[in-house]
């Protein structure tokens, strides 16, 4: 547990204390947001400082591997004994897809600024830039064993554990191939969810928080719970679980952390550089918990937001008419008159019923099977 929230105050004080010089260097390159024209009411935050997931990228990858340099540390002088995991591959993965994703956000983000278009990477860009990352991880989760040959990711298809849905019902190399296009089919959808949701100041930052708590309590749970800790007919098989919580908490720390300056009024936007990595990372942990559709339920809010897109645009393409005055849901009730504040404060009200109703489930089928 100590390593855990080690991890989380680490990452948090680094994003809060290194945002703010990063947005001067930012202000000075001139390295700023570009608005869609049609958001209005948004005009006013053209040219804030971006890129800021840059920041929580390094300030999660410090919180992670500080907390375990730290425990070694006190370990070695004999001031603090603790269960400490060590370094281990599934949370490697998960800081990969978070870094990886982070360089395609960048990419996107420097696009714009260098081109001054709200426009960055193509959809094709874009897309290559996700399959190449989700291609590497899913090979890494599935093909990387233990000395028990036990790898981080398992081939079912999960949702509060892994489910008789198997992935490898035609053999090996068939499982590979299938696992890769359902990993591409999650880090897509889930990096894409919270890059539609950050519309609004500090509202993808807070809800992030909120899920990857959520997965710091999952990890948690499921490495007490675990089938070497206390072995039994309802432990959980998920290798590196204790690493797991570690690392879900750095990244929610760091999103913590960044979330002063990027609350409303926002003195900096994390850009696709966040969001893309932040829901990728999101992804990650689903997979590698094996809770993988347990992310629509915590995630709700990012599914809610993506839903009423794709609404919409099955609404114009189909009849001409619009479902919401503008997409995402969002930008709709800025439209009829709801205050930025409101919106976020509204929305985070219910990521935080999401994210209690995924608990509850994953509770609550322990507690119905024990």
């Amino acid at each position: 547990m100590v390593n855990v929230l080690l991890a989380g105050g680490l990452s948090m004080a680094f994003a809060l204390l290194c945002t703010k010089p990063f947005i001067r260097f930012l202000v000075r390159k001139r390295y700023g947001q570009f608005i869609r024209d049609d958001l209005v009411h948004h005009h006013v935050k053209r040219g804030k400082p971006t890129m800021g997931g840059a920041v929580i990228i390094a300030a999660a990858i410090v919180g992670y591997l500080g907390s375990h340099v730290v425990l070694v540390a006190l370990g070695a002088m004999g001031v603090f004994r603790s269960i400490h995991s060590g370094l281990s591959l599934s949370a490697g993965l998960v800081l990969f897809l978070l870094t990886g994703l982070g360089v395609v956000g960048f990419l996107d983000d420097y696009t714009k600024i260098r081109k001054e278009r709200s426009l960055g990477l193509t959809s094709r860009q874009k897309l290559l830039g996700q399959t190449i990352v989700t291609v590497l991880f899913a090979l890494g989760a599935l093909l990387l064993t233990d000395d028990r040959g036990f790898s981080p990711a398992s081939t079912a298809i999960s949702f509060i554990r892994d489910t008789g849905v198997d992935l490898a019902f035609a053999g090996p190399v068939v499982a590979v191939l299938l696992f890769i296009a359902w990993s591409n089919v999650l880090i897509a959808g889930a990096s894409n969810g919270v890059n539609i949701t950050d519309g609004l100041d500090g509202l993808a930052t807070g809800a992030s928080v909120m899920v990857f708590g959520a997965y710091t309590v999952i990890s948690m749970w499921q490495y007490n719970q675990s089938c070497s800790v206390a072995p039994g007919p309802n432990c959980y098989d998920v290798r590196d679980a204790l690493d797991l919580a570690v690392v879900a908490c750095a990244i929610g720390g760091a999103c913590f952390g960044f979330l002063w300056w990027n609350t409303s009024p926002a003195e900096i936007i994390m850009g696709d550089t966040g969001s893309l990595s932040l829901g990728a990372a999101l992804a990650g942990l689903a997979i590698l918990t094996h809770t993988q559709l347990l992310l629509v339920v915590l995630g709700g809010l990012f599914v809610i937001v993506t839903a009423s897109v794709i609404i919409q645009v099955i609404s114009f393409r189909t009849t001409g008419r619009r479902v919401f005055r503008i997409a995402p849901l969002h930008h709709h009730f800025e439209m009829v008159g709801w205050s930025e504040v409101t919106i976020v404060a509204r929305f985070w009200i219910i990521a935080g019923l999401c994210v209690a109703a995924g608990l509850a489930l994953f509770y609550g089928e322990w507690l119905s099977s024990a």
